[in-house]
């Protein structure tokens, strides 16, 4: 698509010295003078560019490279902050017979723009889709392998998808280029797979993706969910939008919204900001402050979206790679159609604090590269992710996850709310076993991590780890409401080769398949927690081996459902901790009673009352601490736990009252 053709920023003149350490910039300057006066003056003190409050429309990526080596900071007015645009304004609105509202975007039918994001007065509209609400589901699959290649996935093949044919209907009388607009959205497991329709038999119920095979322990199967998505025949409920090959936009308004008076914006570039040093000449000193960021693109090409775990290959608006002491501080990042920020390649020291990111396509934050690097590798290490507000993530990639680390160490992601995602809250390293991993040292804590997984993905965690981690600590976390599709609903999950790991003094409650979960793993540590209220079992364990899985001590285990215990467990260490029933039906351990569970663990483990103060109302505070002291437990103040600062920054972390109701709804 040529880019070059979109909105141009009038450019003001300005004149500079060397020596000036402030710029001032309105809404119709141009950014990059300010930019190219710093890369071009011999100052080596700061350089303050002020962005005055408007909107700032870009026509490609702020970017900043070795060049520039002079410290600046980015900064605008904190009680009415710049907005800086990756988008396109859209209006010329007229209204249909029926009601609805109707504008043409000439760069369509010119240029091939055809955006998959669109956002009416700060909400991000919905794409015609079928169905309106929840999902379809996959009666049976059929997969043709062309090309297998010798690696574990065929490298090309075809799937049949079969489904009730009643659900394809809309798609009758479609041309051959308009159902090969249609998107279907899977929801498998862990992840998405997003393809084009390359052929439909709606009277068989039958249509037809093509790229690379299936995994085999993550496939499209029976019971899979899955919607359509782009085609007119989808467009038929209140603030949808569809966009013809034509350029024709239409939109379904909400009550009372006026298309003529709204504001309304479609997504161009991917990226608002690109750090790109070198691995020699590393970007050093930038600090953006008081700005909002908006409106990044995420285009599908026509081999689609592949299933990826947190959708690790997915790029983000915040582009920052071969970087020291970049810092975004009080700024929001809203309305993308990926990530928010992605700190990647070999990047030291630098800090997210006190930003509002919302209304994603993707997730939140992501530290390292997913690529293993070899040994001995500069790998990112030392960033800081905190006092953050992180809610309404997932919107276009629902597998993404809040704060992810992948090959990174010693990092910091501390005292953030995340909220309202499909999938995990915090991942933590990104290699499967007991091999060499990079990550270590990272320290996830006084988190609110809350309402995830809506019922829609599966093998989730609150905070989710893999591989050997030494120095990993999980500590003072208060986590709730975690809904998993089917198995996987947990609040700590210590997933495949998970080792070396602490997790104590985390407050854990409402979780659907329980609080604590260990796959496989070595010598991890969880003390000191308390876990509540989760549905099918409240802690579990997977897999048996010769070493020492986890020692699990000094926690209290509440509940009134379910069973304490599920899956598979031996090599663990448990004691002093205390489990109890309110219901007063006798506790087991899967097919064993407690005596004789004891000959072999929790020989010094309790079976009463915990004493909270009202555990039914989520109050976990002790009004007696005699049990405790018998386990050797130690309260801890969870009130710590979640954003600190103003009154008016804590109100901003209160999830909508309309979305806990509903997320309520799954547990009943």
């Amino acid at each position: 698509m040529k880019r070059n053709i979109f909105i141009l920023i009038a450019a003001c003149c300005f004149l500079y010295s060397s020596a000036q350490t402030r710029i001032e910039c309105s809404t119709s300057s141009d950014l990059w003078e300010a930019i190219q006066h710093a890369r071009k003056s011999t100052g080596t003190d700061t350089l303050h560019i002020h962005i005055k409050p408007g909107t700032y429309f870009l026509t490609y990526p702020i970017q900043l490279t070795e060049a520039d080596t002079r410290p600046i900071v980015f900064e605008g007015d904190p009680g009415n902050k710049p907005v800086i645009s990756a988008g396109k304004p859209i209006g010329g609105w007229w209204q249909t017979t029926e009601g609805w509202w109707q504008t043409r975007v000439t760069e369509t039918a010119q240029y091939g723009w055809h955006f998959e994001q669109f956002y009416v007065n700060g909400r991000r509209a919905t794409r015609a889709r079928t169905p309106d609400k929840g999902f379809y589901t996959v009666e049976n699959v059929k997969e043709d392998v062309h090309y297998r290649g010798t690696g574990r996935t065929p490298l090309y093949a075809t799937q049949a998808i079969m489904t009730d044919s009643a659900l394809l209907t809309p798609l009758k009388g479609l041309t051959q280029p308009e159902v090969e607009q249609v998107v279907a959205r899977f929801y498998h497991k862990w992840d998405n797979t997003t393809k084009y329709l390359q052929y439909a038999l709606p009277d068989s119920g039958r249509f037809f993706i093509t790229g690379r095979g299936m995994n085999n322990w993550n496939d499209i199967r029976k019971g899979t969910q899955f919607c359509l998505e782009n085609y007119r025949g989808a467009l038929n409920a209140p603030g949808e939008w569809f966009l013809d090959l034509d350029g024709t936009l239409t939109y379904i308004p909400l009550p009372g919204e006026d298309m003529k008076t709204a504001k309304c914006f479609a997504p161009l570039l991917e990226q608002v900001v690109i750090i790109r040093g070198t691995e020699k000449k590393p970007v050093t000193d930038k600090i953006f402050r008081n700005i909002r960021f908006a409106h990044t693109a995420n285009y599908t090409s026509r081999n689609g979206h592949e299933p990826s775990q947190v959708a690790c290959e997915l790029d983000a608006a915040i582009m920052i790679d071969h970087a020291q002491r970049i810092a975004l501080e009080d700024c929001e990042i809203e309305h993308t159609g990926n990530y928010a920020v992605w700190i990647r390649k070999q990047c030291h020291n630098n800090r997210v604090e006190r930003c509002f990111i919302h209304d994603i396509g993707g997730g939140g934050v992501k530290l390292g590269d997913y690529w293993l690097p070899d040994e001995g590798d500069d790998v990112t290490s030392d960033n800081l992710v905190e006092n953050c507000i992180l809610r309404h993530l997932g919107l276009t990639f629902p597998c993404a996850g809040g704060v992810i680390i992948f090959h990174s160490a010693h990092n910091k992601v501390l005292h953030n709310d995340i909220c309202d995602l499909r999938y995990t809250g915090v991942s933590v390293g990104w290699v499967w076993g007991y091999s060499r991993n990079p990550s270590h040292d990272n320290e996830v804590g006084f988190n609110h991590i809350h309402h995830i997984g809506w019922g829609e993905l599966s093998d989730m965690g609150a905070v989710y780890t893999l591989g050997i981690q030494p120095g990993t600590t999980v500590h003072d976390n208060v986590i709730h409401d975690v809904w998993s599709y089917d198995y996987g609903g947990w609040g700590l999950y210590t997933d495949e080769g998970s080792t070396g790991i602490t997790m104590e003094n985390n407050l854990v409650y409402n979780t659907k398949c329980g609080g604590f979960h260990q796959h496989y793993g070595r010598d991890n540590i969880i003390r000191n927690n308390i876990f509540a209220w989760a549905w099918l079992q409240q802690l579990q364990d997977s897999r048996i081996e010769e070493h020492r899985s986890f020692t699990f001590e000094h926690n209290i285990v509440l509940m009134e459902r379910g069973e304490l215990i599920a899956g598979r467990w031996g090599n663990v260490d448990m004691d002093y901790n205390c489990y109890y029933d309110i219901t007063g039906n006798p506790i087991t351990f899967m097919q064993e009673d407690r005596a004789a569970w004891q000959q072999k663990h929790d020989q010094h483990s309790v079976f009463v009352d915990p004493q909270f103060r009202d555990a039914a109302q989520f109050d976990f505070r002790l009004k007696s601490q005699k049990v405790a002291r018998r386990i050797g437990f130690r309260p801890f103040d969870y009130s710590r736990a979640g954003v600190y600062g103003s009154e008016a920054w804590k109100q901003k972390a209160q999830m909508e009252p309309e979305l806990i109701e509903a997320f309520a709804k799954l547990f009943r």
